[in-house]
């Protein structure tokens, strides 16, 4: 699976972790296509996409839908389309390598599971890409090389990512894909209503405002920090948060997303409320229980948002246009729980 292998926003924290990981569709077609589903016949095509390997032209619309990466299923599947074969996903994904998220909205619509790629890490399983029979191949979240984008673009026209791999904001990933895809108004309509998601969890908390925030992850022996750039730190100050000054002095710039501080220095990550990922309860308890976590006023009061589980992490490390809204609820709770702490 390529998405836990590179994707920075879970960062160097996936890499230990995995040995790197770190929100109804239509009618299938007939029965040589009955793992896809047809897009809208009124889309506006040939369309154009740059992307960092230059541009690709998609002259129709395509009927049968690969994925690559992260992310990409998600936007399919939420603009009402199946794909044809999509990746597999080792961190919090099932046993098929099916995310919870993705295999919830499959079986809402009735829909069956896809071709789920082989899990080939930092390799693209061409072979597995090609019998699929794709019309196009999206991969704009992803780390696919040069050369791999060549040898896949002989098989179809491949949707590649703009700027630095792994990099694309997750608003963006949804409304490539519908570009793609030929549904941009549903793609507006997919990110207004996760907008307003998020803006009603805002106004049902009002106790967020003004609360200062730090993200971390203590794992495999180092302490990762999340900057406000990272997608994860992004939407929960959308919910009402500031990002707290210690993050941006103490930031090292070592990644556009998070930074490592030593353990000598936890001191000096102050805020209000300190979110805490684990993939486990053990695991993030031993860090709770650490001595050089007890220098953290956030511990000390009890102040920690603990966001426990592969599948929570993974649901808004970015989020996506399904897994943002699974793991919304859950993620509010626990910032609740931490902010009344925080308030006294």
């Amino acid at each position: 699976m390529t998405s836990r292998r590179r994707r920075p926003p879970l960062a160097a924290a996936a890499l230990a972790l995995t040995s790197l990981v770190l929100a109804g569709c239509a009618a299938a077609g007939d029965d040589s296509d009955a793992d896809a589903t047809p897009v809208a016949e009124d889309a506006a095509f040939p369309v154009t996409i740059e992307h960092t390997f230059g541009s690709t032209t998609i002259e129709e619309k395509p009927e049968r839908v690969v994925t690559w990466g992260w992310g990409t299923t998600d936007a399919v599947l939420a603009l009402g389309v199946t794909p044809a074969a999509m990746p597999f996903q080792a961190y919090a994904g099932d046993a098929d390598g099916v995310l919870p998220w993705i295999r919830e909205a499959l079986e809402e619509a009735g829909e069956e599971i896809p071709t789920v790629l082989p899990d080939s890490g930092e390799d693209v399983p061409f072979e597995d890409i090609a019998e699929a029979q794709p019309d196009v191949i999206l991969a704009h979240y992803s780390g696919i090389t040069a050369e791999q984008y060549e040898t896949l673009s002989a098989i179809a026209p491949v949707v590649a990512y703009p700027g630095e791999p792994w990099s694309t904001p997750w608003r963006e990933v949804v409304t490539t894909t519908a570009q793609a895809l030929g549904l941009v108004t549903e793609a507006e309509e997919v990110l207004a209503g996760i907008d307003q998601q998020i803006a009603d969890a805002r106004a049902a908390h009002p106790e967020f405002e003004g609360l200062t925030l730090a993200t971390a992850w203590d794992v495999g022996g180092t302490f990762y920090v999340y900057a406000d750039e990272d997608p994860r730190v992004e939407f929960m100050l959308d919910l009402g948060f500031e990002n707290a000054p210690a993050v941006d002095s103490l930031d090292t710039d070592e990644s556009p997303f998070y930074f490592t501080l030593s353990h000598e220095r936890l001191d000096e990550l102050e805020s209000d409320v300190l979110v805490a990922y684990g993939t486990t309860e053990e695991e993030l308890q031993t860090f709770l229980d650490a001595p050089y976590a007890q220098v953290m006023p956030q511990v000390q009061s009890g102040a920690v948002a603990k966001l426990v589980g592969a599948g929570l992490i993974s649901s808004v490390s970015p989020p996506t246009a399904l897994s943002l809204p699974w793991g919304l609820d859950e993620t509010v709770t626990q910032l609740d729980a931490a902010a009344a702490v925080a308030q006294g």
